[in-house]
């Protein structure tokens, strides 16, 4: 199967392993390939990943194609996003100023990244970690958003209902941090208004206030070093964090002087940022909303959209396996190669050996980083366990 793709170049690295651009050299199509080593990353989020996300069939959502095995990693085959990251885009210019232009970018991007969810909460997916670095734009002119990276993600026709803490701290919404069973299509509303804050405000609306100034220098470090998103010193990490707890549970933000927007703006803003996930804004309210509604484009409208909903809801459209077939490939997933097995054995670029040894020595060292990151979020975890045992929210003890 593998014999099928030959490589471009790498194009990003993470947790869950390496992601390479690949050509298919039957159609000529540019896909991208998540290469998970086998064994114990071929987990619960990887499976649930690939089965929610290929269920999928929408111009706003990342299109899953399909998983090849070789003998050391488990490959996720995927629609290629030529554009990158909307994080980039936004490290680049800071945020989208206050000239007309900028906030119809803003406007542009939140209503696609609107209408994507809108389409996962139809297919009963909720995606539980929507983020700037969880959206991709595409390389037309006019950049199409597409959601990507549903390892959190669940399905209320196949998962039970969700109550772990999940998610990206700066994005989370207050119920999540409960420890009981919320609603998920609830809390990405939360996260998509965070997402909208940003890119209107430039920064997070539950940092330091303080800390705005400082946005544009900490994205940048944050866009050079993706495994890197929190401190590395305990005592800081748990700070900041318990911080941002507090404001996120008490709904602490402001909208600063200096971004000029409007108020029907402002008051979709606060309707989303709302404690209370029953008393909420939806995603079917937010489309009708008048700040939502302004300029929107035509393939956006109700009338345009109504196509993908009408879909099958197989993906059959778009995958090239059943589920049968996938799930069969990641349980063979979970089996480690054999410790003889060079690490590009069977990768289908035997040419890269040398190059890719260098490689796995500086992964090695980031692997020891990223180890000390855990034992902080363990701690950090833990102490929101703590907390949450009584029953009560978070640490009014910081204003003491």
């Amino acid at each position: 199967m593998m014999e099928k793709y030959e490589l471009v170049k790498d194009i990003g690295s993470g947790n869950f392993g390496v992601a390479r651009l690949m050509r298919d050299m039957v159609t000529g199509e540019l896909v991208a390939m998540k290469y998970i080593p086998r064994g114990q990353k071929i987990n619960e989020n990887v499976a649930r990943e690939i089965i929610n996300q290929r269920s999928l069939c929408h111009p706003n959502i990342i299109r899953f194609r399909e998983v090849v095995l070789t003998p050391t990693h488990l490959a996720i085959v995927m629609e290629y996003a030529a554009g990158g990251e909307l994080f980039e885009r936004i490290c680049h210019a800071g945020r989208f100023s206050e000239d007309e232009l900028s906030l119809l970018q803003a406007r542009y991007f939140f209503q696609q990244l609107i209408s994507g969810v809108s389409y996962c909460h139809y297919m009963q997916i909720c995606h539980r970690d929507l983020k700037l670095e969880n959206t991709l734009l595409d390389g037309s002119p006019a950049p199409r958003l597409k959601i990507c990276d549903f390892g959190y993600s669940k399905s209320s026709l196949l998962h039970s209902r969700p109550k772990s803490t999940v998610g990206t701290p700066a994005y989370i919404a207050p119920e999540v941090l409960s420890r009981r069973e919320y609603d998920g299509k609830m809390a990405d509303v939360w996260s998509c208004g965070v997402t909208l804050y940003v890119m209107l405000v430039g920064a997070y609306p539950f940092e330091d206030p303080d800390d705005a100034k400082n946005f544009r220098k900490t994205m940048a470090v944050l866009a050079s070093s993706p495994s890197s998103h929190s401190c590395h010193h305990s005592s800081c990490l748990s700070w900041t964090r318990l911080l941002r707890l507090q404001r996120i549970v008490s709904v602490q933000y402001r909208i600063p002087e200096y971004v000029h927007i409007s108020q029907d703006c402002r008051q979709l803003i606060s309707r989303i940022f709302v404690a209370d996930p029953s008393k909420r804004i939806t995603v079917r309210e937010i489309r009708n909303h008048p700040w939502f509604l302004k300029n929107l484009p035509r393939g956006l409208t109700e009338v345009a959209q109504a196509m993908y909903y009408k879909r099958d809801a197989s993906g059959l459209a778009y995958s090239l396996q059943s589920e049968e077939e996938i799930m069969k490939i990641v349980e063979e997933a979970r089996i480690p190669p054999a410790a003889s097995t060079p690490s590009t054995a069977g990768s289908g670029w035997a040419k890269e050996d040398e190059q890719d040894e260098g490689k796995q020595e500086k992964r090695e060292g980031e692997e020891e980083e990223e180890e000390e990151e855990d034992d902080d979020e363990y701690e950090y975890d833990k102490r929101v366990k703590e907390v949450h045992a009584s029953g009560e929210y978070p640490i009014t003890f910081l204003d003491q």
